[in-house]
């Protein structure tokens, strides 16, 4: 069922944007188009697509032929099939954009879209075509607006293990070390200062300084030395420390106290645990017990009441 649409961008650019000047006088450098063989500057009516076939042959490809293109994607949404969010690599996933209906007719079908999306708990696997080529998207529900993710295609995510690096050894106290300050660095969503993007912030304060004639913030100093040897642990303990002081935790606590509370926590569960089971084989036993002494017991009546024969 197709479903009009326009597509608008959800996500916002906030980047501090420069321009070309020329120092001298601060005129403004601009980039201008010239034909190779007219040896003239063009206007942009008279450029147009083209497809090098070979060196000496120029396929030309009009913005109305993109558009007529033989595919079923190319004037529409088409869904490919259903999966779980979880499924999907991250790094597949790219921009984000917001499908709003196009018009009255197209309200309800985007609504049942939505309605079912949002209870399937389940995303949408979309083709379309956009900007000259076909392209793989996702579909979900956010309140109640559909959004489409673009997607890489699988054959585009390149094969990560030629950057892998040099086997090293790394013992458990570093992985302790490391899930600990994992725990101390845990949180539930994206909000506070630390998410702020302090790189603009910065930028601005020095073009604010430099637009008022007044002197550059100086940057912090680093604090680590160059060509200093790293110790693993020394910096994970001083991270976790870190991360605690920033949250308010008080205590001293370093990455090994960290870890041998996890270890004793396991142990008391696992003490437990064994305790439960233990329980559960004695109680298992005692009825077999009881059946025993019944059994004996009776027995021994019977023992009891029977008389010898006189010789």
């Amino acid at each position: 069922m197709p479903v009009p649409i326009h597509v608008i961008s959800a996500t916002e650019d906030h980047s501090v944007r420069f321009h070309q000047y020329h120092l001298e006088d601060m005129g403004r450098v601009r980039v201008r188009k010239f034909c190779e063989v007219d040896d003239r500057e063009v206007s942009d009516a008279e450029i147009g697509k083209g497809y090098e076939y070979a060196k000496d042959q120029v396929v030309a490809i009009s913005d109305q032929e993109l558009s007529n293109l033989p595919l079923p994607t190319a004037k529409a949404i088409e869904i490919a099939g259903f999966l779980p969010l979880e499924s999907v690599d991250p790094i597949q996933i790219g921009e984000g954009y917001y499908l709003t209906p196009d018009g009255a007719v197209a309200a309800k079908p985007y609504k049942l879209l939505v309605q079912a999306l949002g209870r399937s708990a389940k995303v949408a696997v979309a083709k379309y075509a956009w900007s000259g080529r076909e392209r793989l998207g996702l579909l979900r529900v956010r309140e109640d607006a559909l959004e489409l993710h673009a997607t890489r295609w699988p054959d585009e995510i390149r094969d990560p293990s030629e950057l892998y690096p040099q086997p090293v050894d790394v013992d458990v106290d570093e992985i302790e070390g490391a899930l600990a300050l994992m725990d101390t660095m845990s949180r539930e969503d994206l909000e506070g200062e630390e998410f702020r993007d302090a790189y603009t912030d910065a930028l601005a304060q020095v073009i604010e300084a430099k637009r008022e004639h007044q002197p550059l913030p100086e940057a912090p100093e680093a604090e680590e030395q160059p060509g200093k040897v790293l110790d693993l642990m020394a910096a994970l303990q001083e991270s976790v420390q870190q991360a605690r002081a920033s949250r308010g935790e008080a205590g001293e606590a370093d990455v090994h106290d960290l870890s041998r509370a996890k270890k004793t926590a396991a142990k008391k569960a696992a003490k437990k645990t064994a305790a439960k089971k233990a329980a559960k084989k004695t109680a298992a036993k005692k009825p077999a017990k009881a059946a025993e002494k019944t059994t004996a017991s009776k027995t021994a009546k019977k023992g009891t009441g029977h008389k010898p024969r006189s010789a």
